[in-house]
């Protein structure tokens, strides 16, 4: 992705699958799988993953289609079966990114970005596929307002940002750990947080680094918040007395993992 953009490559198309993870046909897909796949013992496993029953409150059922969406082979079987389309528009001269049903094709005008577009549906539709019409983008990243979102990620004016559902639901995760009425001590709470903000800059350390300063900022807000409420007083942590008595440099020093100073070293070691 990352070398296309500096190639100049600028006009995008993204877009995904519709309901592909619900509609994809058990037999091309064991079809596709069994030219990669020889093994009798795997290849049954892997039959015995898309054909077992399904229970829904009182009814159950054989699926005949689709796969598991979250399933941690699910994405592996999405790759094996849409290589093809990989193939194909390398083919025809296009320079495709795809992950599962998630694509995102780049090329240097909006033309030749149009028929890259009707290209991947005539490929989709002669597959038993179809897109999804409101997840389609054509547009110039270079312009505000013309972005792309692929895989967490916001492509814009020549910059990354996490986008906004991935940010939203960060967020909601450090609230969930951080509960202003969460009675474990401090060293507690940050072990807890820790190992999940960790992984989270760990993907998304390519973001614009303003992500991670009002990202720390939440946390320790948090944080200032439930140490207010173990000493019985009210308010969020937010006045200036609370950042003078438990100053950033008190969190790192209890051991709270900061993304901005893993975002300033990773930039050293780069």
């Amino acid at each position: 992705m990352e070398e296309l953009l500096r190639e100049g490559a600028t006009f995008v198309v993204d877009g995904d699958l519709r309901s592909y993870f619900d509609t994809i046909a058990h037999g091309g897909l064991m079809e596709r799988v069994e030219e990669k796949v020889s093994d009798e013992r795997v290849l049954g496993l892997i039959e015995a993953f898309l054909t077992q029953d399904i229970i829904k409150e009182m009814e159950r059922w054989t699926p005949t289609g689709g796969t598991p969406q979250g399933a941690v082979i699910s994405p592996l079987l999405a790759n094996i079966y849409l290589h093809p389309l990989d193939s194909h528009m390398k083919q025809k001269g296009y320079r495709m990114v795809r992950y599962a049903d998630d694509f995102v094709v780049l090329w240097r005008n909006g033309e030749q970005a149009e028929a890259a577009l009707e290209e991947v549906k005539a490929w989709v539709e002669s597959n038993g596929l179809s897109l999804s019409p409101d997840k389609i983008h054509v547009g110039d990243c270079r312009k505000k307002g013309q972005g792309f979102d692929f895989l967490g990620y916001h492509f814009e004016l020549g910059r990354r940002w996490v986008r906004k559902k991935s940010l939203k639901a960060m967020q909601d995760r450090i609230r969930m750990r951080t509960r202003r009425g969460r009675g474990d001590s401090l060293a507690k709470i940050i072990a807890d947080l820790n190992p999940t903000l960790r992984g989270w800059f760990n993907y998304f350390k390519h973001a614009h680094p303003n992500t991670f300063k009002w990202m720390d900022s939440l946390v320790r807000r948090r944080l200032r918040a439930i140490l207010r409420k173990q000493e019985k007083r009210p308010g969020m942590g937010l006045c200036r007395e609370d950042h003078q008595r438990w100053p950033n440099q008190y969190f790192a020093a209890q051991g709270l993992f900061t993304m901005t100073a893993a975002w300033k070293l990773a930039s050293q070691s780069r």
